[in-house]
């Protein structure tokens, strides 16, 4: 699979995939949809990238974490925060150098950033 840079964000190139059918996610509007799906983005396509990765097993543990962060009902707490940050950089030190995953990894970044904000 190859990625081109279209504007902000990255389209698929030679290939049709469907990666949102609208059946996945949360139902409802809780605070953490955003995460769910960019988690559900990221499985699917970590799944779907067949070569070895060593740290594979990292990666599906911080995925794990991720998602459990996004089905609390509640908007996290800094200690919450503080553990959904920890999860995005094993995730990302296990994917972050496959290009391939680049653009799933940027949305998970950016909905952990969202319901988690960077301290100041």
């Amino acid at each position: 699979m190859r990625y081109r840079r279209e504007g902000g964000s990255y389209v698929v190139v030679g290939e049709t995939r469907v990666l949102d059918d609208g059946r996945g996610g949360t139902v409802g509007g809780g605070p953490g949809t955003g995460l769910a799906d960019a988690v559900d983005r990221m499985r699917r396509e970590l799944a779907a990238y067949r070569r070895a990765l060593p740290d594979r097993s990292v990666a599906e543990d911080g995925l794990g974490a991720l998602a459990r962060a996004a089905a609390a009902d509640r908007a996290p707490d800094p200690a919450d925060s503080e553990r959904m940050r920890h999860s995005l950089l094993l995730v990302v030190a296990a994917v972050g150098s496959v290009s391939a995953l680049t653009a799933p990894l940027d949305a998970l970044r950016e909905a952990v950033e969202t319901l988690a904000p960077p301290c100041p």
